[in-house]
C-alpha cells in the first residue's frame, strides 16, 4: 500500500479537473492505497518569493497552507499533480505548489548537472484536462513536468493523463462525455501495477 497525496489546481470545484481527479482517486483506494486529496482552490499557495529565509534554517515567510501540507508531503509515497491547461501549461495554483518545494530542500555538496538542492524522494503523475485535443495541447505542460519535478526536483515518473476535447472553455464540464473519467480509474487502481520507469 502506498500514500499518494493528490493536488487539484482547477478552478473549478466539480470541474473537469476534478472529476479527473475524483476518477483517480477512486481506482487508486480500490488498489488498497491511502489517498488524500488537496484542492488549491480551498488552500491557497502562494508563490514562492526568492526571499531565500529558508536558506538561513527559517521556515517560510509565507503564511499560507503550504506550512500545513508538508507533512503530508514528505509522508507521501507519491504526488499526483491535477490540473486544467491555462495558456498551454499547469495552472498557476499548481505551479505555485511547486515552486514552494524550494523551503523543503536540503543543501546538496555535490549536486547532479542543473541540480542545486536535494529534495526529498517521491513518485509523481500528472493528470491534465483540457478543451482542445490538438496533438500539440499538452507539449508545453508535459515539458514543464518533466523537466521541472523528473529532473529537476528529481522526483520518478508514474505517468501522466493527458484529457483532451473536455468540451468548450466557457461551458459545462464535458469530461463525463468522453472515456476520460474511465481512464482515470484506471490510472489509479494500476498505478503501482508496473515498475517506475
Amino acid at each position: 500500500m502506498k500514500k499518494i497525496l493528490v493536488i487539484v489546481g482547477g478552478g473549478r470545484p466539480q470541474g473537469n479537473t476534478a472529476q479527473l481527479a475524483e476518477a483517480f482517486c477512486k481506482g487508486a483506494k480500490e488498489a488498497g492505497h491511502s489517498v488524500k486529496t488537496v484542492s488549491l482552490l480551498q488552500n491557497e499557495v502562494k508563490g514562492c518569493l526568492g526571499c531565500n529565509a529558508c536558506r538561513y534554517g527559517k521556515p517560510c515567510i509565507q503564511k499560507d497552507a503550504f506550512q500545513q501540507l508538508i507533512p503530508d508531503i514528505q509522508a507521501a509515497d507519491c504526488i499526483v499533480f491535477a490540473s486544467p491547461l491555462y495558456f498551454w501549461t499547469v495552472s498557476s495554483r499548481i505551479k505555485a505548489f511547486i515552486e514552494r518545494f524550494y523551503c523543503i530542500a536540503q543543501k546538496d555538496a555535490a549536486p547532479p548537472l542543473g541540480r542545486y538542492e536535494k529534495y526529498p524522494v517521491k513518485d509523481c503523475a500528472l493528470l491534465m484536462t483540457a478543451a482542445d485535443n490538438f496533438f500539440w495541447t499538452f507539449e508545453q505542460a508535459v515539458s514543464y513536468y518533466q523537466f521541472t519535478l523528473i529532473n529537476y526536483i528529481g522526483f520518478h515518473d508514474r505517468g501522466m493523463l493527458l484529457a483532451g476535447g473536455c468540451g468548450d472553455t466557457n461551458g459545462r464540464p464535458q469530461i463525463a462525455r468522453t472515456e476520460h473519467l474511465q481512464r482515470g480509474y484506471q490510472f489509479g487502481k494500476t498505478l503501482y501495477e508496473s515498475p517506475c520507469s
